[in-house]
């Protein structure tokens, strides 16, 4: 089953489930969505209306990252729940030989550092969109300035149960495997953290004036 063919109301029955996907992973990505559209919203409320003349290329910039995000945020979720089913998979594979352990355990880990990877992805991009909303907060349609808030909070929260997720299939691999994404994490974890404040503060600014 895709998630982004169902209902609002399926998607949060399948997520409420016991059934171990959806999960967090696939949560993220779809918070990460949320947050694109949102974004889009405040471009659109933005761009050839002459009052905020001062955002239309900052709003051109953002709707052009985010426009994909909404096809991509989809793609990640759907896969984020297949790369644990596949892992969960190869924890069935026969381990009676130790050829066959040794299979066994080579497959795991390629799936694991795989179920790594894709909500690494998720990460990345929801840092991306969101160091575009600074500018976005401060200089975009200010009766959105809200809305731009609430992106921020959601691609926020995408980036960073997207991370908890890298970092506990991290976890189960060789030091050997996932050094680019171990490298990377600190780096993502400290932007997310520093521009999520700026969205923030140009939020609340705005909201003074």
């Amino acid at each position: 089953m895709n998630w982004m063919d169902m209902t609002l109301r399926e998607y949060q029955a399948a997520l409420a489930s016991s059934s171990p996907t959806p999960g967090g992973g696939t949560a993220a990505a779809v918070a990460l969505g949320q947050a694109s559209a949102l974004s889009i919203m405040v471009c659109d409320l933005t761009l050839g209306r002459d009052k905020w003349k001062d955002g239309w290329d900052y709003a051109e910039a953002t709707q052009l990252l985010a426009i994909p995000l909404l096809n991509r945020s989809g793609e990640l979720a759907q896969a984020d729940s297949e790369a644990f089913d596949d892992v969960m998979a190869c924890y069935s594979m026969p381990k009676q030989s130790e050829e066959e352990k040794q299979v066994r355990r080579d497959a795991i880990r390629q799936t694991t550092l795989r179920a790594a990877e894709i909500p690494f992805e998720t990460a990345q991009h929801a840092m991306i969109l969101l160091q575009n909303l600074p500018a976005l907060a401060k200089f975009g349609n200010a009766n959105a300035v809200t809305d731009v808030g609430v992106a921020s909070l959601l691609a926020s929260a995408a980036a960073k149960g997207a991370i908890f997720n890298v970092e506990i299939n991290l976890q189960s691999l060789p030091d050997g495997m996932g050094t680019e994404l171990r490298e990377r994490l600190s780096m993502i974890k400290d932007t997310i953290r520093t521009v999520a404040r700026e969205v923030m503060d140009e939020v609340r600014l705005r909201m003074e004036d």
